[in-house]
């Protein structure tokens, strides 16, 4: 493997001829980061392009938490229908599904820092508009169904953006790290992120806390184009073929790359095995286990703290063996673990396979990132991302019908031994291919 220049992008890199790791270390320490000791989990922030993005991106989740605290509660408050808290979450995942395929592909044609930093802008403005309407007592829910809607159109560019510019930013034995790094945090502001929305909607009101997002995002956007370099402004953008072209061309790589289409398809699959058990989730705690909301909200802790430490141990490592073999036996255990509390009905097991689910999951899908990053060609990771995410939701509805038909008429404990049992022996199959055993 070649040396790795500092961040100046992957392209820039590229250029780079000297093979000489004093040089690459001379470099990064023109960057002015060469003398930081950081523990093995946090090496990825000495660089200082992946340190702003993270940096950008963790105030981001702040203030999208904020944001869904107070954007719910207003809906409450003000409507007081369920019908419209649905058309507001369906509002926003319905155009960010359907684009996604020409998401990947304009990620994979223009430069994907300047499209965050576009995204970035483009939501902060719709949420300074819903501010300034609340403040003014003329926000109403039409208001927010269009904002929503906007909102799942930038999601479906800025979200492939993203996952596709870490490897630009961070050299490949950072990518553990880095990844890491951006579990830890989406983990940590979803936990405090909702705690600080609801006390400064008591305070403050909406409005507020709208405000308080709306700097998030032009935050973010200011750290963002603090990474750019004159390599990443003349980045992509080249002439290419039709957009329909360069989105077959995705789907051919994916079908015909068997550890990709293979790992997506079972994905796709579990979810008709795994949201079961989500929608009997409170029905298990509340008639099986004879407890209140309190043990339910232990549950999503357990689970964070679960993805938490699996992040921060697997961010140690600079280089990942093994992987199809670690990714699948990591995925089966939270099927496991998801069959042992329909089978063990006691709030301490309940806790601690919600802990393992969560430290399982983390694992696997910070194993399957680093994957992409190093395995699929650059050009191509936008697409990839957007068909990864794509078929990996598409029949999550499905799972959710399904579990509304079968929680009363199996049971919840049932449900959850029956769908981590199948889910399980599910992605036991993927490893009868050689291709994903194999996979290193």
């Amino acid at each position: 493997m070649r040396a790795w220049c500092p961040p100046r992008t992957l392209d820039a890199c590229r250029s780079c001829s000297s093979g000489n790791k004093v040089e690459c270390r001379r470099g990064l320490q023109a960057e002015g980061v060469s003398g930081m000791k950081l523990p093995s989990l946090f090496r990825a922030l000495s660089q200082r392009s992946f340190a702003l993005l993270w940096t950008g991106q963790t105030i981001s989740g702040v203030g999208d938490s904020v944001y869904q605290v107070a954007l719910v509660w207003w809906v409450v408050v003000h409507t007081g229908s369920a019908l419209a808290m649905g058309t507001v979450l369906l509002c926003e995942q319905v155009p960010a599904l359907t684009l996604l395929l020409l998401g990947g592909v304009i990620v994979d044609r223009f430069p994907r820092a300047w499209l965050m930093i576009l995204s970035d802008l483009a939501r902060g403005a719709l949420v300074s508009a819903l501010a300034l309407l609340s403040m003014t007592n003329s926000l109403v829910i039409w208001h927010i169904y269009v904002v929503s809607l906007a909102f799942g159109v930038v999601g479906a560019f800025f979200s492939p953006a993203y996952r596709a510019v870490v490897p630009e930013l961070a050299a490949p034995d950072l990518l553990p790290s880095a990844n890491s790094l951006t579990t830890l945090s989406q983990q940590a502001t979803g936990i405090l992120g909702p705690s600080l929305g609801a006390v400064i909607v008591a305070v403050g009101g909406s409005s507020v806390a709208f405000a308080v997002d709306t700097a998030s995002f032009f935050l973010s956007a200011a750290c963002l184009i603090l990474v750019l370099t004159p390599a990443s402004r003349s980045q992509h953008g080249k002439s290419r073929r039709s957009l329909l072209g360069e989105a077959r061309e995705g789907l051919s790589y994916v079908v015909g790359t068997p550890w990709l289409g293979i790992t997506i398809g079972i994905a796709g699959l579990s979810n008709l095995t795994y949201f079961p058990a989500m929608v009997a989730l409170p029905f298990l705690v509340k008639h099986e286990l004879h407890a209140n909301v309190g043990l339910l909200g232990l549950y999503y802790s357990a689970l964070a703290l679960g993805a938490m430490l699996g992040a921060a141990w697997l961010g140690r490592y600079s280089a990942i063996r093994r992987r199809g073999l670690r990714l699948y036996v990591a995925w089966m255990l939270s099927g496991v673990a998801l069959s042992l509390i329909g089978l063990v009905l006691t709030p301490v097991v309940f806790l601690l396979a919600a802990m393992a689910i969560g430290g399982a999951n983390a694992v696997m899908s910070l194993i399957w990132l680093n994957t992409i990053q190093e395995q699929v060609p650059h050009d191509l990771q936008g697409r990839v991302y957007s068909i990864d995410y794509l078929g990996s939701a598409l029949l999550g509805p499905g799972g959710y019908l399904l579990g509304g038909w079968v929680t009363p008429l199996l049971g919840p404990a049932l449900v959850f031994l029956v769908g981590g049992a199948l889910q399980t022996g599910l992605i036991g199959l993927g490893l009868l291919h050689p291709k994903v055993r194999r996979l290193d």
